[in-house]
């Protein structure tokens, strides 16, 4: 689709990071590097292109050093290491070699570069693995950062030699590929949101934007040459569309979702109203605790991995969990396990390629599989324990059978440890354990309802699937009877209940949930004095304990 000089023109893309938008854009040009010098090198010629390949490689290990240090400072230690790993690919004698040998046989360095680089990059993006392939796109940022220098280029925006360039203040960035680099290498002020044509959610950028809070889309093929610099768009990172130009009509019908560069307000908690944070890496604890959170009712403990690009060992799982637990200062951290699988791949650990994986080796199962993941986490866990509690909680329970053999397998493998008072919860997302509510709750010492998961399965509608998209919603009675059954059976065995996902965000559902009897909500911090505000207007007609 070609957008139109003055005409409203919708892209579809995917979403990666979420928030709505509406602002004009900026285009990011990220060197290309298409008209490389190429010559023929021999006798003293190869020591000089050498000797320039090393310089190169020199600068670009200083310039990660310094990406390093900027993210480990405004993010957390687990992204850094995405440009920790980058390094050490430049170190990598075997990858060195292979360049030096290519200008032994008569490629001047950028062609010896691009050469090698190029074969494994292709190499990646071929293989049947998601995450693999985004991967590959760290070696294509390396050949570029590595010609870069080289050429003495550097990316730029498009518009930068105009005076009125505003380099992505209050803007959004339109770019070929949001790298780790264009997304911390950008001045971040003001920048309202990214388009780009490549990059899964699984990307290391992806997280990062995620982490940032900025709104961010993908997957829009030549975007980045189809709408000049000051085209107003309409972003929306929570369902990948794109409007280009778009009519009053269309700006006023997403005017009441459309977020502003503004400070965010900071309302006291409500009475009878408890509502956490949801976090995806350590670092974010920063804003729940700016926004008063009630405590850390989902931490989603498996995108620490994602963010790394790697599985963490013990040790470094010990100190992620610590510091979001201590920085919350008594207010309960709930700790969901790896759940990785379905549309979480991890491609390290190497998972079995399957039909439909939603269904598949995930969540419970992949943990009761998988002893070497789940061992380092739970001992990880037990020891933050000894200093603070430690509240566990079991993602896609089946029921009551098998929230039994994951907690015996968590004793088991921390058995030899002194520990502290550690808590052993559910989610309620899958139909099964919902019919098994009564006995889980009356044994388990806390649960929470994950919301988009259980509408996914209760109503067999992929939620990452557009064509069905549109049936992924609670505006069903019989689910609301789901909701209001779980609080009752929660309510009967004093067991402590909590709500996450978008439907606990959404305020226009508050007064309903409050109706059903939910008194605990996990939210992003950004939402939380939205939520709060809806709460104080909503008129509670059952009480049931809150998670605290």
């Amino acid at each position: 689709m070609t957008a139109k000089q003055n005409s409203e023109t919708r892209f579809a893309g995917l979403p990666i990071s979420p928030g709505v938008v509406l602002a004009k854009v900026c285009l990011f040009k990220q060197s290309r590097h298409n008209a490389l010098p190429s010559y023929e090198v021999s006798g003293k010629g190869v020591d000089r292109e050498k000797a320039r390949l090393r310089k190169a490689r020199e600068i670009v290990i200083e310039r990660l050093d310094n990406l390093k240090s900027t993210v480990t400072e405004r993010i957390g230690p687990a992204e850094a290491e995405i440009f920790v790993a980058q390094k050490m690919m430049l170190q990598d004698p075997v990858l060195c070699g292979e360049m030096d040998t290519a200008i032994d046989e008569g490629c001047n360095a950028e062609r010896a570069i691009t050469q090698t680089l190029d074969g494994y990059e292709s190499q990646l993006a071929q293989l049947d693995d998601e995450y693999i392939k985004e991967r590959a796109s760290d070696l294509g940022e390396l050949k570029r950062r590595l010609l870069d220098v080289l050429c003495n280029t550097s990316p730029s925006f498009q518009c930068s030699a105009d005076s009125n360039c505003r380099r992505g203040n209050d803007r959004v960035v339109v770019t070929e590929e949001l790298t780790p680099s264009v997304a911390m290498e950008i001045e971040d002020n003001g920048l309202l949101g990214f388009v780009t044509e490549r990059g899964g959610k699984s990307s290391h950028a992806a997280i990062l934007a995620r982490a940032l809070g900025i709104p961010a889309v993908s997957g829009i093929a030549d975007i980045h040459n189809q709408i000049p610099c000051g085209t107003q768009v309409l972003l929306n990172g929570n369902t990948g569309e794109l409007v280009v130009r778009p009519s009053a009509e269309t700006k006023s019908a997403a005017a009441e979702y459309i977020s502003t560069p503004k400070a965010l307000e900071v309302v006291e908690p409500v009475e009878q109203y408890t509502v956490m944070a949801n976090i995806s890496i350590a670092a974010e604890v920063k804003l729940a605790i700016e926004m008063r959170a009630e405590g850390i009712g989902l931490y989603r403990t498996e995108f620490e991995f994602f963010a790394a690009g790697s599985a963490l060992d013990e040790d470094q799982q010990y100190e992620l969990y610590l510091s979001a637990a201590r920085a919350m200062e008594g207010r309960p951290v709930y700790f969901r396990m790896l759940d990785i699988g379905a549309d979480k791949p991890l491609g390290e650990l190497n998972l079995p390629k399957e039909d439909n994986p939603a269904l598949g080796y995930r969540g419970a199962r992949l943990l009761l599989g998988r002893p070497d993941l789940m061992r380092p986490q739970a001992r990880a866990l037990a020891r933050v324990s000894r200093e603070l509690p430690v509240h566990v909680m079991y993602p896609m329970i089946t029921g009551l059978r098998q929230f039994r053999m994951l907690k015996g397998a968590f004793e088991e493998m921390t058995a030899d440890m002194d520990s502290g008072r550690i808590y052993h919860g559910v989610m309620f997302e899958v139909p099964s354990a919902c019919m098994e509510a009564q006995g889980l709750l009356e044994e388990v010492d806390f649960a929470s309802i994950g919301s988009n998961d259980l509408i996914q399965y209760f109503f067999a509608v992929d939620r990452n699937n557009s064509i069905v998209s549109d049936d992924h919603h609670p505006d069903y009675e019989v689910f609301w009877r789901l909701l209001e059954n779980l609080s009752l059976a929660a309510n009967l065995a004093g067991t402590p209940l909590s709500l996450c996902g978008e439907l606990a965000a959404d305020v226009q559902y508050t007064d309903r949930l409050t109706a059903c009897g939910i008194r605990a909500v996990s939210v992003s911090a950004r939402r939380i004095s939205d939520v709060r505000r809806a709460a104080a207007q909503a008129k509670p007609r059952r009480h049931v304990r809150s998670t605290n």
